[in-house]
């Protein structure tokens, strides 16, 4: 089966936790002023903890200077989305005394947002998120960078895929999608070029027989503008993204890539329920630069699990049906290498990359 790919409108393109700063223990004296002192010496230290939500400690001399977020997409998509959510929760709850900017440095799948960051090495004031991009991107494109060469903070969720049509198509199911496919093949839009969005359609129109054309965008907004202009027949998207044009009845769901069906999404099935294998998902997590110093990592994956424990963060993962998935530091690291050799492997088979 051979894939074309078209490229279109493509620009070359934080968990806190750790532990709270308290003082020894004291044992209490018998004098009245001691006891004072030592209810004042306890009040301190309470407010030292209550000061830092979570308790978590700030390295010394580290907050002065704006962070610096780089969204390696344009704005509207998943990657967008989560990044702000994440940036939201940070200031509501003080976890980064200075002020945080968002960039959008979108380009070339990720590689330019994720390039600037690579040039950023050793700066503790530079941050990004990641999506399927940060592991394909590198398979097919000299990038300069692997998703392994930037300082690891934590992985935060996973993100699952569904296939849709405009409402105005004739096709109400995913059988009779595959059918109008044998017969005409479809072009299929999707975010990034041989990223999570291609590998889902390739490996149905494998299984299922049939060819495709892949139009790839680089902001959401455009990906889902072309579907309801009717210039693609079908997308694949985050399902969060979309959820209020598919309850609408703008957009019609034909199958997620989740091992279980989605409330949300009503009847839509699962493609395992219809006998195809896909099974794969975007990891959504936070890298910092090369190079940076052990002990702001430390604070940044603190940061990230306290984060990760607040109720604006659980809202965000069921409002944006996203499968909730932590691992910090090295399990992070490993979790990378894993799930980039399995695109690998996939991208190969498929012919998308030699």
């Amino acid at each position: 089966m051979k894939t074309k790919l078209r490229w279109f409108g493509l620009v070359f393109c934080l968990t806190l936790v750790t532990a709270a700063c308290a003082g020894d223990d004291q044992d209490g004296a018998a004098g009245g002023a001691e006891t004072e002192e030592a209810g004042t010496e306890d009040a301190t230290e309470e407010e030292a903890a209550d000061g830092e939500p979570g308790g978590v400690a700030l390295p010394e001399g580290y907050g002065e200077e704006t962070l610096d977020w780089t969204i390696a997409f344009g704005p509207g998509g998943g990657n967008d989305i989560m990044s702000r959510e994440l940036i939201e929760i940070i200031q509501q709850y003080e976890l980064y005394p200075g002020n945080i900017t968002a960039e959008n440095r979108e380009g070339g799948s990720g590689a330019t947002g994720w390039g600037y960051l690579l040039n950023q090495a050793g700066n503790p004031y530079a941050i990004s998120s990641t999506s399927g991009s940060f592991l394909t991107t590198p398979l097919q494109a000299d990038t300069g960078w692997v998703a392994t060469d930037f300082t690891p903070v934590g992985l935060m969720a996973t993100d699952e895929l569904v296939l849709l049509v405009n409402d105005s198509s004739p096709i109400t199911t995913l059988e009779e999608f595959v059918e109008a496919a044998q017969a005409d093949p479809p072009s299929i839009g999707g975010i990034g070029i041989v990223n999570v969005d291609f590998i889902v359609p390739s490996l149905f129109a494998t299984q299922a027989d049939f060819e495709f054309e892949y139009v790839s965008f680089n902001a959401a907004g455009e990906l889902n503008t072309a579907l309801l202009s009717e210039s693609l027949d079908a997308i694949v998207s985050n399902p969060g993204e979309l959820l209020g044009q598919i309850q609408s009845g703008d957009l019609r769901a034909l199958a997620f890539t989740g091992a279980e069906r989605l409330e949300e999404l009503g009847d839509t099935p699962t493609f395992a329920e219809l006998d195809y294998e896909i099974g794969v998902s975007l990891p959504r997590g936070i890298v910092l630069p090369p190079d940076v110093d052990p002990e702001i990592q430390e604070y940044w994956i603190s940061v990230m699990q306290e984060v990760a424990e607040t109720p604006e963060w659980q809202e965000y993962i069921e409002d944006n049906l996203l499968s909730e998935n932590l691992a910090w530091d090295e399990d992070f690291t490993a979790f990378l290498e894993d799930t980039g050799g399995t695109f690998e492997t996939i991208l190969r088979e498929q012919g998308a990359i030699e």
